[in-house]
């Protein structure tokens, strides 16, 4: 079986990484409301720092060592995007063309996390001098009341978002046809008719 490499072994440790914190995170945040008593909080701010390295190295090797273009959403992947749902909507009969290596579908779902996870990052990293920590101790006046309550309402609005995209997120990668990204995402690759099935070999030549 010829197989294609999709995932580098650093990317992939990124994403499970990233990952991983997004669901703790999500379990240290919610699971005290519905009724468990942990100590939640070191748990909490200790991962979001974890996380936070881990988006920022990705930020760093997209811009310097991946091609950023791969993920850009342009006018081309609009028309087919319109296309896949005529299709599926069956208002026409032809069929959407290959994509690149990511279709419309992923490259917007990866927008929309980074914008998700972004917020809540940035949201949370100034709440974080409200508690104390090894580095300093809590001030929680630093920011007036109603700039806190602008920070709160955009930390939790982002961590209810990401409960839904989480799901969603796992729905369509357990889904049969989707399987073979699920394991790329997991050992790295795909085979060469899993690549000439799916993908343009012009606009995504393989390795």
């Amino acid at each position: 079986m010829d197989k294609l490499i999709r995932h580098a072994l650093f990317d992939r440790l990124l994403h499970w990484v990233t990952a991983g914190c997004v669901i703790v995170l999500l379990a240290t945040a919610f699971l005290p409301i519905l009724g468990f008593d942990f100590a939640w909080v070191t748990i909490h701010w200790v991962t979001g720092i974890v996380v936070t390295v881990t988006v920022s190295i990705h930020i760093v090797r997209a811009l310097f060592w991946r091609d950023l273009q791969a993920m850009r959403i342009g006018p081309r992947d609009l028309r087919e995007g319109l296309q896949l749902a005529k299709w599926m909507l069956r208002l026409d009969t032809g069929r959407p063309g290959l994509t690149g290596k990511y279709s419309l579908a992923q490259k917007a779902i990866h927008h929309i996390f980074s914008m998700v996870v972004l917020t809540t990052i940035v949201s949370g990293a100034l709440m974080l001098k409200k508690i104390d920590t090894p580095w300093w101790e809590r001030d929680p006046y630093w920011l007036g009341e109603n700039v806190w309550g602008a920070i709160y309402v955009l930390h939790d609005f982002a961590a209810l978002l990401l409960i839904a995209m989480v799901m969603m997120h796992v729905y369509f990668a357990l889904r049969p046809e989707k399987l073979f990204f699920t394991r790329a995402m997991i050992l790295g690759w795909i085979t060469r008719d899993e690549h000439e099935a799916h993908h343009d070999p012009e606009r995504w030549k393989a390795a």
